[in-house]
């Protein structure tokens, strides 16, 4: 039968069963004095919650916030984890009931605990997609919503405490459904059997894995299970007489050549048997590892010794013999498994593995992961390295089908409906992306979004976890600015081809209209001559400008294509050259350019010699220019300190690549802060400016003027969308030389 831990959050009338908890945690988790009192002012602010709580009048069951937050926080401990894990398991039921705001979590126990339990509660919102219906969503069968699940899963995990306290909240949520109703438990087991027993077995943690999956398949098959349970019962008695005649042969064995080891029996889980059964297609007495013995030694050279002694005293059935030592499992596990037939001619499995392999069996990847970094000090440098490893156990495309129409290529962010059905979409996807991935009318309807309950712009970057729900009109009426590359409205193929399909079935004269007015102003704004639009309609094989404007009008050439075919014309329109970046010099005879020395003479300073890929600076010397030193170079540490105004920002980088001048005016309404987000933003595309001029006009706006130098006219064109999208921004163009002389 399957053995749930003892719950160990006691009655809270008495205070001394909470310091008595507060004493074996501190000691398990091998906290300090510090410590142990930090976890008991957070059970006292769970307490403290829940009596508010109840003299409000709402509805709460005495201890159920402390108590639940108490017994996740006992399930972490045996996994090892840190002081503010522990905290934010404590809290977490408090704030996820609404009985705890997470800003006084944020006050009391700082930024780190507060962004655990929002993450964990991130994770929460995935709580009822896996139900036992297997309906279809948006063409998708419930496995594969599920795989889903799991993917987003792996996506919000920064921080892999975040999916252990998860695990720790699901294991109580499950034990506690015993007594619920039979739809709450088959809805709670689904959940747990498609979603949280494959995550804690992808990390390893085979302690709770185990009691997930009994529990999961106890409500979920209950017949299957109780006759599998009356099967081991009937035998429970004289099963466990063999085993124990077994393991004393096994420990007088080990005993003649000294080897020191722990010799015990293993319990089968019943879900275990029951996969086994039908994975095998055997019955009940079919199922060898019934009888199972553990050996657990010091060392690996002892697992193999220990392998041939039982394979001397009893012979081995060649098929059921695995070395996941010397290849462990894909969650790191490792152990010897064989199968003997024993005394009395009957087939048991032995397993034989260090202990350190066992507590990894057990513990998983808490059982190398290390949570004493404390909230004083920051994750280790390892910390990236450790977070990836992670991601890579946690991939899950083996187990998978494939999805629908999922981007090629494509990395994917995960986002909810309204209804709590979860929509893959390309990084970067916008509502209009996620309007289309729902349904072509939907898109073609799409008047605005809200995501997690506020209103944001059309072409919003949308992330992991959110909640997407989409503002519809009475008729379709998609826009043609999302066809735009550079206004970001559609990321997928698949939508911005529903767009196209729309716009190709209107009437020639509406797309015309369309067409000339889009080009228009994207002419306008970069500075282009719109006499040019005929012998660019001949590069697309469209009669005359009209055939032009007819084909972007109908989606079938964008802007930026016509853009790039009259590329030409910013060059023969600037007043300079075409120019070389100069402020880089060239590394030795490398392809590797240092960047930020202008036309300054630079060398390798000799007592660092930093390589490419190194963090440098540069020091201005007196007579040789700028010595490039790494930034951690003791020389350049001891000049920094006597002269920082000598020191250089410096970078490495490709050759410099032919760009163009270009000299810009937005025009705005004046606020704080205006000229600041304008900087950010150019310095953000990577983009220096040459110079700079603001003056008020007639009408009270704003004119700032500067110049820089651009790539090509795409890179041109997205910069100025960027720009009309700053607030109080009501235009942002290109000048042409007789409006630019006063700039330069």
């Amino acid at each position: 039968m399957v053995q749930v831990r003892e719950i160990h959050a006691t009655s809270l009338a008495d205070p001394g069963d909470i310091e008595a908890w507060l004493d074996k945690i501190a000691q398990k988790c091998q906290l300090d004095k510090p410590a142990r009192e930090s976890l008991g002012e957070a059970a006292d602010l769970a307490r403290k919650a829940e009596e508010s709580a109840q003299l409000a009048g709402e509805s709460v069951f005495r201890g159920s916030i402390l108590q639940m937050g108490l017994e996740i926080a006992d399930i972490l401990s045996d996994l090892r984890m840190d002081c503010e894990g522990l905290q934010a398991a404590i809290l977490y039921r408090a704030v996820r009931e609404g009985k705890l705001d997470l800003d006084v979590v944020r006050n009391d126990f700082g930024e780190r605990v507060a962004t655990l339990i929002n993450h964990v509660l991130r994770m929460a919102v995935i709580s009822g997609l896996c139900n036992d219906s297997r309906q279809n969503v948006f063409g998708q069968d419930a496995g594969q919503q599920a795989g889903k699940v799991r993917e987003m899963l792996v996506s919000l995990i920064d921080d892999v405490r975040v999916a252990l306290i998860k695990l720790a909240e699901r294991t109580c949520a499950i034990r506690m459904v015993k007594t619920a109703p039979e739809q709450k438990r088959r809805e709670v087991s689904r959940e747990i059997f498609d979603v949280y027993a494959p995550l804690a077995d992808r990390l390893g943690i085979g302690q709770l894995k185990w009691e997930l999956e009994d529990l999961a398949f106890r409500y979920l098959e209950p017949d299957e299970y109780q006759q599998i349970a009356r099967l081991l019962d009937e035998k429970r008695l004289n099963r466990q007489r063999y085993i124990d005649s077994a393991i004393a042969t096994i420990k007088a064995e080990l005993d003649k050549i000294n080897k020191h080891a722990e010799v015990t029996g293993r319990a089968k889980h019943i879900y275990s048997i029951w996969r086994k059964m039908h994975r095998k297609d055997i019955g009940f007495s079919q199922v060898y590892d019934i009888r199972a013995i553990r050996v657990l030694v010091p060392t690996i050279s002892d697992c193999y010794a220990v392998l041939g002694i039982v394979h001397s005293k009893w012979r081995n059935i060649p098929n059921e013999f695995d070395d996941y030592i010397a290849s462990p499992k894909d969650n790191g596990y490792q152990s010897l498994h064989t199968a003997v037939i024993g005394p009395g001619r009957k087939i048991v499995e032995i397993q034989i593995r260090t202990f350190e392999m066992h507590e990894e069996s057990e513990l998983g990847i808490c059982a190398h992961w290390q949570y004493k970094e404390g909230a004083k000090s920051s994750p280790g440098k390892n910390y990236e390295g450790k977070i990836a490893w992670l991601r890579q156990v946690l991939e899950w495309h083996e187990n998978i089908d494939d999805f629908i129409e999922l981007e090629s290529g494509t990395e994917q962010v995960y986002v909810f409906t309204p209804d709590g059905h979860i929509i893959d979409l390309p990084i970067g996807a916008t509502p209009v992306d996620f309007a289309y991935r729902v349904h072509t009318q939907i898109g073609h309807r799409c008047r605005g979004a809200k995501v997690n309950g506020d209103i944001v712009s059309l072409n919003s970057t949308l992330k992991t976890g959110d909640q997407v729900e989409i503002i519809t009109g009475n008729s379709d009426a998609p826009r043609r600015d999302w066809l735009v590359k550079s206004l970001g409205y559609l990321q997928s193929t698949r939508a911005r081809s529903k767009v196209q399909q729309w716009f190709r079935a209107q009437n020639r004269e509406q797309n015309i209209e369309a067409g000339q007015r889009i080009l228009d102003r994207e002419f306008r704004l970069l500075g282009l001559d719109l006499s040019q639009v005929d012998s660019i309609a001949n590069r697309f094989n469209k009669h005359g400008a009209d055939g032009l404007y007819a084909a972007i009008g109908a989606g079938d050439i964008s802007a930026t294509q016509v853009i790039s075919a009259a590329r030409s014309n910013l060059k023969t329109n600037t007043r300079e050259p075409a120019s070389k970046t100069k402020n880089a010099s060239r590394y030795a005879k490398s392809t590797f350019y240092i960047y930020g020395v202008g036309n300054l003479l630079t060398r390798i300073a000799h007592c660092c010699e930093p390589q490419p890929g190194d963090d440098i600076s540069g020091y201005l010397t007196n007579s040789d220019g700028v010595s490039i030193h790494r930034s951690d170079c003791a020389s350049l540490l001891r000049l920094q300190a006597e002269e920082p105004q000598r020191v250089l920002k410096v970078t490495w980088g490709g050759a410099p690549e032919q760009r163009y001048p270009v000299n810009i005016r937005i025009s705005s309404y004046d606020r704080a802060g205006l000229l600041s987000d304008i900087t950010r933003l150019i310095n953000g595309e990577g983009l220096s400016i040459g110079t700079l001029k603001s003056s008020e006009t007639k009408d009270g706006m704003i004119d700032t003027e500067f110049s820089t130098e651009v790539l090509d006219i795409e890179e041109l064109s997205g910069l100025l969308s960027k720009l009309c999208q700053i607030e109080n921004v009501v235009d942002a163009r290109r000048l042409v030389e007789s409006e630019s002389s006063h700039v330069n």
